[in-house]
């Protein structure tokens, strides 16, 4: 029977040097109320040190003090092996000066490492991250140089069936720390107020199958045998301590003033016309260049940023209940949103947990995947992992963008402070962006466009607001120009290769820059 405890007494049992898995997504189904006694307890007695954190997707809350942001103090972290740090700016300092290795690997691998380590398996096989960062031929997910320094090998290069895979060694956890809505008296849990199902679960079989600690926060306590077994998402049986956490360190996310939004938990439904519509600028363009690759039945996944504007898009043309939206949290159907509360979708069809819909993905279940794009080269690969000291990671990219029939990345055509309008029907360059973001070749490598031609069988644009590529085995081929762009001035100038232009270069479609 699991017993309830505080917060403050769940942090008191974390000891040094302990294996640490953190589960969340963005500020979504965060036990904060925990980490944030971890962080106090630290400040005070300098306790618990040189923790291996594990955590599956990116857990930031607010970007700045939540989530992962707790565990920015020097010594307190030894080893960070995770998919994102986007929203980890506290911690960033801590990558650059080397107060522990930092190793990321693909979002999905590290949701189904949950399931290998609760099953004892030796590890994650895949295919997945070939020819990208995660290969053991270029980085092999290290990401700092104490990674490098440290020895250790988290991927390995093998040969299975006459096919190259990557192997990702299992490893055992000493304590998890999951979030749920309601726990009984016998530590079953359940997920009603949660926006999704994650790999709660999984992480707490895995840690409970390793002979750790299984810490859970939740919100409220009921009696024993007073909820439906169907309900409940972690049995009691896994569950070491339960922690009901403080109002406001246990809420579904940390954005909007209710502590619930109803119509994220798929309790209510709420008329998709209220979506507000985006306003005409360069990223409407990009998101309805990229909608019109979408057709009615297609099952589709969408990255953060520009991406997101896909769902408005669709909802003012009417095409959103002819689609299936989905988001790698497991949301399947409705509309997927946006900046922090990416994850949750409005009148969502189902929720399936992470592992299971990065098994979709992997097995080639998406049709048309949006994602963003920040670098991009002559051969096709993509950069949205590494910038220098910013380190936000691969998240679930590499799953999404290796495993859809068809991917469209998105971006603007440069980067920095840029004055670029749509006007009468028209693009118009009042200033351009001084960075330039076709690149020779990237610095860091998330899309492998040579691996994806050596695959075949995908379908790669690149869409920007004057622009729009498609991968060949040759390299990046020029099919659309955007009304009001030239040529040379506007593209060719201000790229660092010249790509190959099409015979039968074309407009983009008017009514792309039209109100």
């Amino acid at each position: 029977m699991a017993r309830q405890i505080t917060a403050a007494e769940a942090a008191a049992l974390i000891g040094d040097g302990k294996t640490v898995a953190v589960d969340g997504f963005i500020g979504f189904s965060l036990a904060d109320d925990i980490l944030c006694e971890l962080e106090e307890r630290f400040l005070r007695e300098g306790r618990p040190r040189d923790l291996r954190l594990v955590n599956v997707a990116g857990l930031g809350g607010d970007g700045v003090r939540r989530g992962i942001n707790h565990f920015a103090h020097r010594g307190m972290v030894s080893r960070l092996f995770c998919s994102n740090l986007s929203l980890a700016n506290s911690i960033y300092p801590n990558v650059s000066r080397g107060d522990f290795a930092l190793f990321m690997a693909p979002q999905g691998v590290m949701s189904h490492m949950m399931r290998a380590i609760a099953g004892k398996k030796a590890g994650v096989v895949t295919e997945v991250g070939l020819g990208t960062f995660v290969d053991p031929r270029r980085d092999g997910c290290r990401m700092n140089r104490k990674a490098w320094d440290s020895g250790e090998e988290v991927v390995q290069l093998v040969r299975l069936g006459g096919k190259e895979q990557l192997f990702f060694p299992s490893f055992g956890l000493d304590v998890c720390i999951i979030k749920g809505s309601t726990a009984d008296e016998n530590g079953n849990i359940s997920m009603e107020n949660e926006a999704f199902l994650l790999e709660q679960y999984d992480m707490a079989a895995a840690t409970h199958n390793s002979g750790g600690l299984v810490l859970v926060q939740v919100d409220r306590m009921v009696p024993a045998q007073t909820m439906n077994a169907k309900d409940v998402v972690v049995p009691g049986c896994l569950v070491d301590y339960v922690i009901v956490g403080r109002e406001e360190n246990s809420r579904q996310q940390f954005v909007t003033e209710e502590r619930w939004v109803e119509a994220f938990t798929g309790r209510v439904r709420i008329p998709l016309e209220q979506l507000p519509p985006v306003p005409l600028n360069i990223k409407k363009v990009m998101a309805r260049r990229a909608a019109a690759e979408i057709k009615d039945g297609n099952f589709v996944n969408f990255g953060i940023g520009v991406p997101t504007l896909i769902t408005s898009v669709l909802a003012e043309e009417k095409r959103l209940e002819r689609v299936v939206l989905s988001i790698e949290s497991g949301t399947i159907g409705g509309a997927p949103q946006s900046g922090l509360l990416t994850g949750a979708a409005y009148n969502a069809d189902a929720m399936v947990k992470q592992p299971d819909i990065f098994d979709l993905y992997d097995g080639g279940g998406i049709d048309v995947a949006c994602l963003g794009g920040a670098e991009f080269d002559r051969l096709g690969n993509v950069n949205v992992s590494r910038f220098g000291e910013k380190i936000p990671g691969p998240g679930g990219f590499i799953n999404i963008s290796q495993g859809a029939k068809k991917v469209c990345f998105m971006g603007s055509f440069t980067a920095g402070k840029s004055d670029i309008r749509v006007q009468n029907g028209r693009l118009c360059i009042v200033k351009d962006g001084e960075v330039c973001k076709f690149l020779r070749e990237v610095g860091h490598i998330t899309f492998s466009g040579e691996y994806a031609n050596r695959k075949g069988g995908q379908e790669v644009y690149y869409i920007t607001e004057r622009a729009v590529f498609r991968l060949t085995p040759d390299g990046l081929l020029l099919i659309e120009i955007a009304p009001g762009a030239e040529l040379k001035r506007d593209i060719l100038d201000r790229m660092e290769f010249e790509p190959m232009i099409a015979p039968d270069l074309r407009e983009m479609d008017a009514a792309f820059f039209a109100e």
